[in-house]
């Protein structure tokens, strides 16, 4: 299956390779483009704008997003959806506000992309140990997404 990923810290980056280990590929975006080349130096896609970060990604496309909350969670999400289309998934890792969520949700789903709210954990050891998540969306969606979530 394949994912991209939008924040490569600690976490989100250890993601990506905990995913690529399993046999998923990947698509990263980070504006540290020193974070983009490690991971595709490991095996990932990646990416240099937002724009060619949403081309690189398969129908229907899935992106997560590891960003902290606030601005920078809101203007990339509202980037990405504006590229993507009918049936397509985000999800936000990050560690937001539930009723941002809910809103982001419900304006998403009036455009026909799903959106998945993942409180993530885990921290540096997750790459070795798995990530303890929270997953909140559409039942049909989530079970699709289960290969990643696994």
């Amino acid at each position: 299956m394949q994912l991209g990923m939008i924040g490569l810290g600690r976490m989100g980056g250890n993601i990506v390779r905990r995913l690529m280990r399993q046999g998923h590929s990947t698509v990263v975006y980070d504006k540290d483009a020193k974070a983009v080349a490690g991971l595709a130096a490991d095996g990932a896609t990646g990416s240099a704008t937002l724009e060619e970060f949403i081309a690189k990604l398969e129908r229907p496309r899935t992106a997560w997003v590891m960003l902290p909350a606030g601005h920078i969670t809101e203007t990339t999400i509202d980037t990405i959806a504006a590229a993507m289309q009918d049936g397509d998934v985000i999800i936000d890792g990050g560690n937001t506000f539930w009723q941002d969520d809910v809103r982001r949700g419900k304006a998403l789903k009036e455009r026909g992309i799903h959106y998945v709210d993942v409180g993530t954990s885990g921290g540096v050891w997750g790459l070795d140990r798995g990530y303890c998540m929270m997953i909140g969306g559409e039942k049909q969606v989530v079970d699709r997404l289960d290969p990643i979530f696994a």
